[in-house]
């Protein structure tokens, strides 16, 4: 009698990677794993110690396919929003396992690939090295907190999503002007949350870039080949 199939650690997570486009993280379990692959749990388990430890892994490849079409471009601006998006649009693909990746984040090649090159990219700005770390954090929370709340627009189906969009329009142009003036006035241009979402995107990273470029001492080279600090403690013009 054959005995049960050997799977590989990409097949495994390919495996996994299909299971969690039809379910979520919460649903998800390494034993509804091992019974699409036809094996039992402890097998899968000398590949990955943990369910999160799998999901970690799951997300990771995300990150690594988004890298894989990523070439930097441009000065250290244009560098940190192409990455960004190129992240976004990867998780646009597979949106249930944006969640994934938002809960239990990853910490293999694909995440150091990323984190690598948006800090190449603060160093190209002019900030000092004392400044990155808080600034590369403000930027990693914000990207994943917009690709994470975006994704959930991405799960719904078209009657849920009909749904929604009669809902908002009653919510909006219903709204009682005595108790709502605001929301009364401005209700015929308010557009729903799925409208536009790359442009809002967009405008919030760039927003986030500029506080950081007008953080920069001013005469202070940026751009991709703009040095380090060598040693030196200069600091920002916000903390003169």
């Amino acid at each position: 009698m054959a005995g049960r199939k050997r799977w590989s650690t990409e097949e495994i997570l390919d495996a996994a990677a299909e299971l969690l486009r039809t379910s979520d993280a919460d649903s998800f379990s390494v034993r509804k794993l091992a019974a699409a692959l036809g094996t039992d749990s402890s097998s899968l388990y000398r590949h990955f110690r943990s369910k999160t430890e799998l999901l970690r892994a799951v997300a990771d490849r995300i990150l690594l396919a988004a890298m894989d079409g990523y070439r930097p471009e441009g000065d250290w601006k244009q560098r940190i929003t192409s990455l960004a998006l190129h992240v976004r649009e990867a998780f646009g693909r597979q949106p249930q396992l944006a969640a994934v990746w938002g809960r239990h984040a990853s910490s293999g090649t694909g995440s150091r690939l990323v984190m690598e090159e948006m800090l190449q990219a603060l160093r190209a700005s002019g900030l000092s090295d004392e400044e990155i770390p808080a600034r590369y954090h403000r930027i990693a929370v914000l990207v994943a907190a917009l690709i994470a709340s975006e994704a959930g627009l991405g799960t719904v189906t078209p009657g849920e999503y009909e749904q929604g969009m009669e809902l908002f329009r009653v919510a909006v142009l219903g709204a009682d002007p005595e108790r709502f003036p605001a929301l009364a006035h401005f209700a015929r241009d308010i557009r729903p949350l799925g409208v536009d979402r790359r442009a809002a995107f967009e405008e919030i990273l760039a927003a986030q870039l500029a506080h950081i470029e007008a953080a920069v001492s001013p005469g202070r080279p940026t751009g991709p080949g703009a040095p380090a600090n060598d040693g030196e403690p200069e600091r920002s013009a916000h903390h003169r």
